[in-house]
């Protein structure tokens, strides 16, 4: 019967020690606006090999070139354009908006 008692202890204590760390990451989780966080990503350009901090700069030469491109069309999210599209609004970043390159973070 001690046996049981003692086992059934060591479970209390382990899921008291537990539960504040389980409980903050859920929380945490939950606090996070996924918009900010996408818009303040990184993401890599393959065709130049670097990457570029998705901010509000990088998004709003985003939906100018998207609405250049494609002019009357709804808007679509970076992520869900076809890799030839995306490789369209890496040559059009590039060429176009020299001054922008300031927030690449490969040196």
């Amino acid at each position: 019967m001690k046996r049981v008692i003692r086992n059934i202890g060591s479970l209390l204590l382990a899921g008291i020690i537990t539960a504040p760390v389980a409980l903050y990451a859920q929380d945490r989780d939950h606090d996070r606006d996924d918009h900010n966080r996408d818009k303040n990503s990184r993401v890599y350009d393959p065709y130049r090999h670097d990457y570029h901090n998705w901010n509000d700069d990088e998004d709003r030469t985003y939906r100018q070139w998207y609405g250049q491109t494609y002019n009357g069309r709804d808007y679509r999210d970076y992520k869900k354009l076809s890799k030839k599209d995306q490789r369209a609004y890496w040559t059009y970043r590039h060429d176009h908006d020299k001054d922008h390159d300031h927030d690449n973070d490969r040196h």
